[in-house]
């Protein structure tokens, strides 16, 4: 309970404690946050910038060795005889022989390049001697974009069948002689594209992260995998055109649907290309978010070892009190013994709350004993009460039951009354079966069957008699001879009445309760006996029931034996007019057999 001392103790250690915690946790968290999230960017922009660098070193070099190619005097020889019309095929052959030899060394001592080719006009390309290459993408965008630094491609002039089959880029250089400065055709100096591709995928920007190496259109150089991040890639690219201006690295923001994404960007301005990586800003915090959970825990953990503390601290003085409670509010429930049980123990040291726990201990010991004496007392005196209104049903019926044999005997009906002999023998059977209180409602069924043969016999034509049995409501338990007193009363008070006499008996299960009616077209209650054998019903002392002298003694019998076996859980429904019959439902606890 929040009103408790133990409550208030926690209470206040915990806002003693926790407020000045949770500030220094706050600022904590915040502060390295952002020194984090500095590191972060900064670390990440400076490994894109390495790679840059290598990007650039690498394509310098590769730039060089197109530059000396082209002023070596072999490809110089090479482009003079392809140029002069009086040179002799030997000639020719002998020159493409030598270009050929210096490409291939230039290769093999170059291990950033796969192969050198020169493509003239009209002759096509040095190794493959044909003109398709005039076809390919990298070609066209040469000629009509410009473009010296191609994409990823495969390119089938190539010194042998191992080259063509990879993916290569390329510096693609005008072929030019020197001495007249006329345009022949092009270098194209191939280096693989695994080479940056392999360091491109080093690059780990959080997670999920990853960096792209892009031409200014969107175009992946490597052929790089853009499936998942095509979108940001294109909106980012915008994003550079409109605010980089003349920076050449940086760092923007951008979101995307319900996610915020960081982008990292450098420029390659001499191959007009762009790295850039992206990555969910919640993936490159993830330091910070775990930072943050951290300190939480932290002041989680905190938190609890403040309670135990409190706990702690509190026990000694409201342990016995609490205990005490929980003894009490068993005893008002009339639970002693878990009331005994929760009884706090008194210590070596008495004090004030020892000394109040010994002597209500021992008041209720003392309470106990009465109570349980009492109610031995007031069961052995029910069930003489009960024994009393069993005996007084059977007399009665008993009477009845021989009247009609001895008149089916005076009207030498000996077939009736062997059979009316045999209900009466299996009635007597079911009476003297006192081993238990409880029947079936299909034993107790049973039993108001052969009752109402006995009655058919002597009635006749007169007596028309209905059962409704519900069979879910066959195996339920019920106490025992408590039909018949009702059937015997609706049955005579009908045949009173004059006519014919019509009864119907219904036993069914509705939702958590039995129903057992009669319904007869007797001649009725008044209101103000209906209250009286209602008033008597609910009244504790029921032995007055046994001397009460007037009408509906049976159903003040049967009312009364069920209010002393059910209890609180018996309901009684008296449903009468007068001249036109009563209806009675018992309504009991389902009791499984």
């Amino acid at each position: 309970m929040f009103y408790s001392l133990r409550s208030r103790l926690m209470l206040a250690f915990s806002i003693l404690l926790i407020l000045p915690i949770t500030s220094v946790v706050f600022i904590l968290s915040k502060e390295s946050a952002e020194q984090i999230r500095k590191s972060t960017q900064t670390s990440t922009l400076q490994t894109i910038d390495q790679f840059a660098t290598h990007v650039s070193t690498l394509l310098t070099q590769i730039e060089d060795m197109g530059n000396q190619v082209l002023s070596s005097g072999i490809t110089q020889e090479w482009i003079t005889a392809t140029l002069n019309d009086e040179s002799t095929r030997a000639e020719q052959f002998m020159a493409k022989k030598k270009l050929r030899e210096l490409l291939s060394s230039y290769a093999l001592n170059n291990s950033n390049v796969i192969s050198i080719s020169t493509f003239a006009k009209g002759e096509g390309g040095l190794w493959t001697q044909d003109q398709s290459y005039l076809k390919s993408s990298w070609y066209e965008q040469y000629k009509e974009q410009d473009v010296r630094w191609t994409q990823a491609h495969q390119d089938r002039d190539q010194a042998d069948d191992s080259m063509r089959s990879r993916e290569i880029n390329s510096l693609v250089l005008p072929l030019v002689q020197l001495q007249s400065l006329q345009d022949v055709g092009v270098i194209k100096i191939n280096y693989p594209t695994e080479l940056l591709r392999q360091d491109m995928d080093k690059i780990s920007i959080g997670k999920s992260g990853k960096a792209f190496l892009l031409t200014s259109e969107g175009h992946s150089v490597l052929h790089q995998d853009l499936t998942g991040a095509q979108q940001v890639l294109s909106d980012g690219l915008a994003y550079l055109q409109k605010h980089s201006g003349e920076q050449n690295s940086g760092i923007f923001s951008l979101r995307q649907g319900e996610t915020d994404y960081l982008l990292f960007y450098r420029k390659l301005p001499a191959q007009n290309w762009l790295i850039i990586g992206e990555v969910p800003e919640a993936e490159l915090y993830a330091t910070i978010t775990k930072l943050k959970e951290t300190l939480l825990l932290a002041s989680f953990v905190l938190l609890i070892l403040v309670i135990i503390v409190a706990l702690r601290l509190s026990t000694n003085i409201t342990k016995p009190l609490s205990a005490m409670a929980r003894a009490m509010r068993h005893v008002r429930n009339g639970q002693f013994e878990l009331g005994l049980k929760d009884m706090p123990k008194a210590r070596s040291r008495q004090s004030e709350v020892d000394y109040v726990a010994g002597v209500f201990e021992e008041m209720t010991h003392r309470l106990k004993y009465l109570i349980e004496t009492e109610f031995e007392t007031n069961l052995r005196r029910k069930n003489a009460e009960y024994k009393a209104l069993l005996l007084q049903i059977n007399p009665h019926f008993y009477n009845n039951t021989l009247e009609i044999i001895s008149g089916l005997a005076a009207m030498k009906r000996e077939d009736l009354v062997i059979d009316a002999t045999e209900a009466l023998g299996k009635m007597m059977r079911y009476s003297l079966s006192l081993d238990t209180d409880l029947v079936q409602v299909s034993e107790e069924l049973g039993y108001i069957r052969d009752y109402l043969f006995l009655l058919k016999l002597r009635h006749e034509e007169h007596l028309m008699v209905a059962i409704q049995q519900d069979s879910a409501a066959d195996h339920l338990l019920i106490a025992k001879f408590i039909l018949q007193p009702l059937v015997e009363n609706a049955v005579k008070y009908s045949l009173e009445k004059g006519g014919i006499a019509e009864v119907t008996i219904t036993s069914r299960v509705c939702g958590a309760r039995l129903h057992l009616q009669i319904q007869d077209n007797g001649s009725g209650m008044t209101p103000e006996l209906i209250a009286s054998i209602l008033a008597d019903t609910e009244s504790r002392d029921s032995v007055g029931i046994l001397y009460h002298k007037g009408d509906s003694i049976g159903l003040r019998n049967v009312l009364s034996r069920c209010r002393l076996y059910y209890g609180e859980q018996f309901e009684a429904v008296l449903d009468s007019k007068l001249h036109t019959g009563t209806t009675i439902t018992l309504k009991l606890p389902l009791i499984e057999g």
